[in-house]
């Protein structure tokens, strides 16, 4: 039988984390656990989780802090659980580099729904070819790079996600609602505006005209693909 898979509660409300140890061991998985911000990032480091359940409001220090600090070597999935529910908040942890956000009280069902979209997100990832090259673009995925003729292009996370999903695509069209149910989540598909912002500066930083355009193409009131890819393991 193979291993549980593995996730980590970063949580400091002790009832709340024996309940999600109740359900997340019902459910198969493995879990470990940690009280502070600053233990689930040690933790995060030495257990290698899966996927990690985050409470934002932990009493060392902020939750899109642990974020950042874990993002700062792992895409381990993040899913933040926050009694937060203002749009700010939520999109303040999305853009700190959390996979899915989802507000206190939640549903069982759901919780284990979005852990297992994490979970084979992950696996899918894990099988796609390490770098694309398109023209004189290379985009390594592992490291999460973007190189143009040698040059090292600067991308915020987000436009990152946007033009590797694009470019995993290998010049298919997706549509408004896929891309921004991957990269920001499926709670915000109808926020086509986070979409056009990431794109116009995806464009701006890789010298690709809107009007005339060598690499993203639109395709109006759909969505995006991008020119065909070489891609290598």
């Amino acid at each position: 039988m193979p291993d549980a898979l593995r996730l980590l509660v970063i949580e400091d409300e002790a009832p709340i984390r024996r309940f999600l140890r109740i359900v997340l061991e019902g459910a198969g998985y493995a879990m470990d656990e940690a009280a502070r911000g600053r233990e689930g990032i040690e933790r995060a480091a030495t257990g290698a989780p899966q996927v990690v359940l985050l409470d934002l409001g932990l009493p060392d220090m902020d939750g899109k802090a642990v974020i950042t600090a874990i993002r700062g070597w792992s895409e381990v999935p993040i899913l933040v659980l926050s009694v937060r529910s203002a749009e700010a908040e939520i999109i303040a942890a999305l853009d700190a580099g959390a996979d899915d956000f989802m507000t206190k009280p939640f549903a069982t069902g759901e919780l284990l729904a979005r852990i297992r979209a994490l979970c084979r997100r992950r696996s899918e990832d894990a099988g796609q070819p390490a770098t694309a090259v398109l023209g004189n673009l290379t985009i390594d995925f592992a490291r999460r790079t973007v190189r143009q003729e040698g040059r090292e292009v600067r991308l915020t996370r987000k436009e990152f996600d946007v033009l590797a999903l694009l470019a995993r695509g290998q010049g298919r069209l997706l549509t408004h609602a896929q891309i921004l149910s991957v990269v920001w989540g499926p709670a915000h598909v109808e926020d086509s505006h986070y979409l056009r912002i990431a794109i116009a500066h995806l464009r701006d930083k890789l010298g690709d005209d809107a009007s005339s355009p060598r690499l993203i193409f639109t395709e109006p009131g759909i969505g995006y693909r991008i020119a065909g890819t070489d891609s290598s393991s």
